[in-house]
């Protein structure tokens, strides 16, 4: 039984501190008891060495459930923690490129890139020009304009491409919804694999056997 204390119980009235004329209680295993006394209902959870935890107070009456109440703060309490820690705050990375960029390294730096978005970061890329590379702008476009439909599905354009002095930058963030599909789609595949991977040849019947038999014997 709950000793009191804790965010979970400032949330809930449990036990003793339902102060209500009449309560709906429902069973440890989910039956419906019907109406009672707070007293009542709580004699019946006593009985059973659990609690008595008002889980809807707005209700008319409030609804209570008898429950092990340490062990529902305790699963609350974990789901919170996992919640925690797959959340993952968005952060803006960046990543540089050249407008002479050669194949290898495009195709590196693009794989990071959705990386980042599948984790849910967004993305500067700044196109950097050196020297006479600044007269010829529309190369540094042109990669930027690759990276728009190579990462289409996965990223969606959070800034167009902007130039500040030597620099062309342009921020994609994460299409949530494109990156939900894809991931359906990859896991989709891997079953149908493994399915396929996992059937055996059929064997023939000695039916089936005595039939190609008799084929061959006419065909010679």
């Amino acid at each position: 039984m709950s000793n009191g204390g804790g965010s979970i119980e400032k949330q809930l009235r449990i036990n003793e501190r339902i102060r209500v004329s009449q309560v709906r209680v429902i069973g440890e295993d989910g039956s419906q008891l019907g109406l009672m006394t707070p007293q009542d209902a709580l004699r019946v959870a006593r009985e059973g060495g659990v609690d008595l935890v008002e889980v809807a107070p707005l209700a008319n009456p409030p609804v209570c459930r008898i429950m092990d109440f340490n062990k529902f703060k305790y699963e609350e309490e974990r789901r919170e923690r996992e919640a925690k820690k797959k959340h993952h705050a968005s952060k803006l990375k960046e990543l540089k490129f050249k407008p002479h960029i050669e194949a290898h390294d495009y195709q590196v730096k693009l794989q990071q890139l959705k990386r980042f978005l599948t984790r849910g970061d967004k993305v500067k890329v700044t196109m950097v020009y050196r020297g006479r590379e600044m007269t010829h702008l529309e190369l540094g476009r042109r990669i930027l304009g690759k990276l728009r439909v190579d990462l289409d599905g996965v990223a969606k354009i959070e800034r167009d491409p902007l130039l500040e002095g030597r620099f062309m930058s342009m921020i994609f963030g994460p299409d949530h919804a494109g990156i939900k599909r894809a991931q359906k789609a990859t896991q989709l595949a891997a079953r149908q694999s493994a399915g396929s991977e996992g059937k055996t040849p059929q064997r023939p019947t000695a039916q089936g056997t005595a039939r190609q038999a008799h084929e061959q014997t006419q065909n010679q």
